[in-house]
Formats: C-alpha cells, sequence, structure tokens
C-alpha cells in the first residue's frame, strides 16, 4: 500500500493544526464548498423531516423508511444547493482559499 505523503502546512499554522491542500486546483475547493453547504441544508432540513408522520400513509413508515429518509434529505439538500443554496458555498470558498494561501506579509 502506497503511503500518502504529507501535505504542506500554511506559513504561521500552529503546531498539530489540520494539514490543507494546495490552492493549486480551485474547482476542487469550489466542489468542497458546495458538498459543505448541501450538508449544512442537510442538517438544517432532517428536524423537519423528523417531524412528519408518515407511518399511518399508504407507503410511509417501517425500516425502509427509516433507512432511505437520510438519503433523500441529503438529496433535497443537495438540489437546494446546486440551484442557489442560501449563499455560504461563495463565503465558504473564499476563506478556504485565504486559509490555504497562508498568512499574507
Amino acid at each position: 500500500m502506497t503511503e500518502i505523503p504529507p501535505l504542506p502546512q500554511p506559513i504561521g499554522a500552529a503546531p498539530g493544526a489540520p494539514r490543507l491542500p494546495p490552492a493549486s486546483n480551485p474547482a476542487a475547493v469550489a466542489k468542497s464548498a458546495h458538498d459543505f453547504e448541501a450538508m449544512a441544508i442537510g442538517q438544517l432540513l432532517q428536524p423537519m423531516f423528523n417531524t412528519v408522520d408518515s407511518a399511518n400513509g399508504t407507503f410511509g413508515g417501517g425500516p425502509g423508511e427509516e433507512a432511505w429518509k437520510p438519503m433523500l434529505v441529503q438529496e433535497f439538500a443537495k438540489q437546494i444547493a446546486s440551484h442557489g443554496g442560501l449563499g455560504l458555498a461563495k463565503p465558504i470558498y473564499d476563506a478556504m482559499i485565504r486559509m490555504q494561501k497562508g498568512p499574507t506579509p
């Protein structure tokens, strides 16, 4: 098994701080920011779906619903994020790029 080399530590980062990937791939950073926004939206939607009583419906309830409901919530969140979301992706992207560049001299 090949060992993954450590990522470079940003200048001025605290010892033991998580290592960040280089900012050479803005598309990967943007995808991470959008994925984070989708995850955050999913966390906001989950309590709403927990209050829906579908056990008395024709197709609701049971272990199947319990297994699939979190995936449904995440797909809703991904769709919301891909259509504008809450506007979190851009500030998250900017912060990630700033963190990867390190402190300005």
